[in-house]
Order: C-alpha cells, then structure tokens, then sequence
C-alpha cells in the first residue's frame, strides 16, 4: 500500500493562436443617441467608441464563443478534437444550466472536453489565462481553450445615459498548450471590495419571479467612480505583472489593455511610460467594450493587422465589476 500520490512534472505553457468574432450588425453612436440625451462626438470625446456590435438573436454567447475558437484552434493547427478543457468568461450569460462553456463545446465538436464559466466580468479572460496556464504546466490539461463571449446589450438599458453607449457584444479566443519556453507569465491579480459595488447588478432575476412587472436587472456603473480608480490602479498592477515577469517596459511589444474607456487606456500609457515603440491596442473604438472578450478581440486585432509579430511580449491587463483586476506578460502566438 502506497501514501504517495503519483505526479508528473511541471511544464512551461503559452498561447498558441487566437481567434474572434464580431456579430454583423454594426451600431454607431447616432443609434445609440435616439434613446439617451446624448450626441455622437460627446460619446467619443468620453469614451474613445464610435461603433460597436449587437447580436442577433441566434448569435448567443455559446455560438459566439465557438465561432472564435475555431478561428483560434486554425490559427494554432488544432481541431475541436485536441481541446482538452474549454474556460469561458462571461458576465452576460442569462442560463444558469447547461454551463455556456460546455454548449460552447458542443457546438465545437470538443467532445468529452472539461468545460466550466468563469466569472470575473471584465478581468475574466485574464483570469482565464492565468487558470489555463496552471493547468498545463501542471499537466492537468494538454490544450485548454480561453474564451470570453459577451452579449452585454442584454443586460445594459438602452436608456440608461451612463452606460448605453459603452457596451458591446462579441467573442474572442485563445488557445494555451504546452511550451518549450515560459510564454504565459504569473498572473497578479485581485479584487478591490472597497468599490464592490461600482459595477453591479443593483437587482436579482429572482425579483423576476415574484413580481413579473418589476424592472429587468440591467448593469449599473458609477462610472466617475471606476474612472478615479482605473486611472491609477490599472498602472500599478501593469508595473507588478512586469517586474513578476521579470521584464520591463523596453522589453514589451504590446499593450493590450481592457477596452473599457480610451481615455483610461491613455492614462495609463502615460503613467507606465510606455516608450513609443510599443503597439497600444485601442480597439474600443470600433468594438466599444466588450467586457471579458475585449482583451481576446484587441489582441486578435493587433495580430492580424502584423502589428504583433510572433514571440513578442505582450502586457495584458483585465479590470472590472468587483473590481476584479488581474495582468499578466504573455509571448505572442
């Protein structure tokens, strides 16, 4: 009889391919204006956005989810077959049962892969990273499949003048598998519950069932609020996950932060001082935000337009509702 449990050595993991989509309806700020007392270029002077897409209804965030993995699993020379395990974010997902990453799997063809949601609103595909990385290096998975998926314009009123005009749908991808090379550096994240409720859902569902006239639990925001504790917090993390990487600004290809807000984006750009050589993706303003899909899409985005060549470092940050925040380093694919 033996007490040891038997393990295998740990490995180095990394990104392999990323993939994403965008639903095919485009909406543009006069859209948006005809039900907020609001005008375009004030939108975009505030946020950076212009455009950002809304989906359809058979565009759900399984269906999403998998679109962008399969582009992912091309981009990495894999089939739905090797997925070992599918992690996918999302903080807009209305079913409680079947989980939205295992429909996502099954409308992938991964069969027999683990899947399981993960939710960190807007940190939740960093989060992600950090969670697929763990599993390969330690073998407990062989391809795990990151996904963040959002249909925020199911939970975000129409009429609500702070939060309209932000929020996206979409779905983005990754795919982590094992490396010959650290390509997925330590995560540094955590929740700041002094402003637990800056970004929530002020109202349950359950209301729903009791009172069928009651109002729909839309998001709320202090946006002001998240704004005062992005400009600094964002920067802070960004410098630990650099140093626990053991890199630094100069050897950084790429910022690809979450694309809450463009002038956030910029404020940390200039906190960090980022040297000019690297690529900031600034996405928001044709996507708007996406919460845990808009750091996969922006990151897709500066891949496919050859603004990120193959191995460079890139310094991904996540932040949101909790706050919930959390960066890493990571090697391009």
């Amino acid at each position: 009889m033996t007490t040891e449990i038997r393990s295998l050595p740990s490995r180095f993991a990394r990104i392999l391919g990323v993939g994403s989509y965008r639903p095919g309806r485009v909406v543009g700020n006069e859209e948006i204006c005809r039900l907020i007392d609001s005008e375009s270029e004030w939108i975009e002077a505030r946020s950076g956005i212009v455009t950002r897409h809304f989906a359809d209804i058979d565009e759900t965030i399984p269906v999403m989810a998998a679109r962008a993995a399969e582009k992912a699993l091309s981009a990495a020379g894999l089939t739905p077959a090797d997925v070992s395990c599918v992690v996918l974010s999302t903080m807009s997902y209305l079913h409680q049962a079947p989980p939205a990453a295992a429909v996502c799997a099954a409308e992938l063809g991964a069969r027999g892969a683990a899947a399981f949601d993960l939710g960190a609103a807007c940190a939740g595909f960093s989060h992600g990273l950090a969670v697929a990385g763990s599993l390969v290096a330690g073998r407990q998975a062989e391809h795990v499949l990151v996904v963040g998926a959002e249909r925020m314009s199911d939970i975000v009123d129409p009429r609500d003048r702070s939060t309209a005009f932000i929020f996206g749908d979409g779905a983005g991808a990754a795919v982590v598998g094992p490396a010959d090379e650290p390509g997925i550096g330590r995560a540094v994240w955590g929740t700041d519950t002094e402003h637990l409720r800056a970004i929530e859902q002020s109202r349950s569902f359950a209301e729903l069932r009791h009172d069928p006239t009651a109002r729909w639990p839309f998001l709320e925001m202090a946006g002001p609020e998240v704004f005062r504790w992005a400009i600094g917090a964002v920067a802070e993390v960004c410098g630990r996950a650099l140093r626990a990487a053991g890199v630094t600004m100069d050897d950084i290809g790429a910022f690809v932060p979450h694309q809450a807000n463009v002038r956030i984006i910029d404020a940390a750009v200039k906190a960090m001082g980022l040297p000019p050589s690297v690529e900031v993706a600034r996405t928001i303003r044709e996507d708007g935000n996406v919460s845990g899909a808009s750091i996969p899409l922006a990151l897709d985005t500066l891949i496919a337009t050859g603004r990120i060549r193959p191995g460079a470092l890139v310094l991904t940050a996540g932040f949101g509702s909790g706050l919930s925040y959390s960066a890493q380093v990571v090697a391009a694919p």
